[in-house]
């Protein structure tokens, strides 16, 4: 698979850092819980509302808002709209150790970003007031935006998404917390411009999504409330060291072209656990458990999900941990509800493992997979692979090629979510060099042996 896109992609943390961090800031303004909108914005006189600071920034302008809380309910007044700056001079909103924005009376969202550029928000935490209605933290609607960083944020109770976004491109989320919002943690509705495009999301937790609406715990009245859930997008996406976990939905779900999803943990959703739709998606050095999260009722879920309209798409795997104990249903599956449509896919260095009743893996009759240096275990399934009309039990993968194995895996304890490998281990060595792939999900170097370990871990 060419990676030119993706490495594309992973420049832009440079070109984000060395636009923000080396710009010329034309003023520092500041807002306070004490201050007054008829002050001057200085430090030993500031305004009082962040809405109202935010409104008179210029480009290269920062605006600090002080610690406090401040209660936001007026659509007009209160929401935040934060003026462009320009690529030598970025608008940043940063707020101080305990700054948290909190939102009441149905406001549709805190900060508005639509049709914004060069912008940069940071070390703020947005919240509901007591579970009043409060829709979404961030959003951006109907106007693309573009050149967007977000950090060191905390977002959670909030009734629909932690962040909608429609069409934004050279987006930067990094270090960000997303908690119990009732529509997704992120997400948002089609594009009309491309849908997401250039987009990072780093160091981050998504997370029990669909767990809150409106002041209560519980669902509301959006069913599969994403981890990360985008509509078709033209990409590319890049999605790294960030936990998606207890969401109501599907951990990752991504239909952008030209995915990249590696180093993450994708554990314990009520739903699907990566889901991907878009040509040139690949992911690698993960962890997928826990599907069902704590459910032991048989679902139509699977830990992952390759879905593509795209006659030709090319998919890839690698150095995948991926385990399930409920079974009664497909561990993964591709192309199920499109198997005449044939895509490309390839698979090395994986682990996968059900402990659960009947949960092989169904792969559609057209498409194409190379089977590289994987191990499988099954224990309680009559098959391992469906694929098409052929059935591959444990026997039979060695007919698979490339010296793939099954075996049991011997996880240190999965009970306590351990699946790093026992030292006997027949998944230690077993892999094949990758010259893309150079350590694991912990950044331990590869091969730590004569060669790579299946799965997400290596062994020291």
């Amino acid at each position: 698979m060419k990676k030119k896109g993706i490495v594309w992609v992973s420049m832009l943390v440079w070109l984000f850092f060395i636009s923000t961090n080396f710009l010329f800031c034309a003023n520092v303004y500041y807002v306070s819980p004490a201050g007054k909108d008829s002050n001057p914005g200085t430090e030993t006189h500031p305004w009082a509302s962040p809405a109202y600071g935010a409104q008179r920034l210029k480009p290269g302008d920062t605006l600090i808002i002080k610690k406090g809380k401040y209660i936001l309910g007026d659509y007009e007044k209160d929401r935040i709209r934060v003026p462009s700056g320009k690529p030598d001079a970025w608008v940043i909103v940063k707020g101080e150790k305990g700054t948290v924005l909190a939102g009441k009376e149905n406001l549709a969202t805190i900060f508005d970003l639509s049709g914004t550029s060069y912008v940069r928000i940071e070390d703020i935490e947005i919240t509901s007031v007591s579970g009043q209605l409060c829709r979404d933290g961030i959003e951006i609607l109907e106007k693309p935006a573009h050149h967007i960083v977000l950090q060191n944020l905390y977002l959670h109770h909030l009734d629909e998404f932690g962040m909608n976004f429609q069409d934004v491109q050279n987006l930067l989320i990094s270090h960000c917390r997303i908690a119990y919002c009732g529509f997704g943690a992120i997400g948002g509705p089609a594009g009309k411009n491309g849908g997401w495009k250039s987009v990072q999301i780093f160091h981050s937790e998504l997370s029990y999504s669909g767990h809150y609406y409106q002041g209560r715990k519980g669902h509301g009245p959006y069913e599969r409330p994403d981890g990360f859930g985008i509509e078709a997008s033209e990409g590319p996406i890049e999605i790294a060291y960030t936990v998606a976990s207890h969401n109501r939905g599907d951990g990752l779900d991504s239909k952008a072209a030209q995915t990249y999803i590696h180093h993450c943990t994708v554990a314990n959703n009520s739903c699907d656990g990566i889901k991907l739709w878009g040509d040139g998606s690949r992911v690698e050095n993960t962890l997928v458990y826990g599907r069902g999260d704590g459910n032991s009722e048989a679902t139509p879920w699977s830990a992952i999900v390759i879905q593509s309209e795209k006659r030709g798409g090319a998919f890839s795997l690698a150095h995948l941990t991926v385990d399930d104990e409920i079974g009664q249903n497909y561990l993964m599956y591709v192309q199920y509800d499109t198997p005449d449509i044939p895509l490309r896919l390839t698979i090395e260095n994986c682990i996968f493992s059900s402990r659960g009743e009947n949960a092989p893996i169904f792969i559609g009759k057209s498409s194409t997979v190379e089977w590289r240096n994987n191990l499988f275990f099954f224990p309680r399934s009559e098959m391992v692979i469906q694929y098409g009309e052929k059935i591959y039990r444990a026997e039979d993968i060695p007919r698979l090629g490339w010296s793939n194995l099954y075996a049991h895996p011997l996880f240190v304890d999965t009970k306590n979510q351990n699946y790093t490998l026992l030292p006997q281990s027949p998944a230690i060595d077993s892999g094949r060099v990758m010259k893309n792939i150079t350590n694991d999900r912990e950044n331990i170097p590869r091969p730590q042996g004569k060669a790579p370990d299946c799965g997400a871990y290596e062994v020291r």
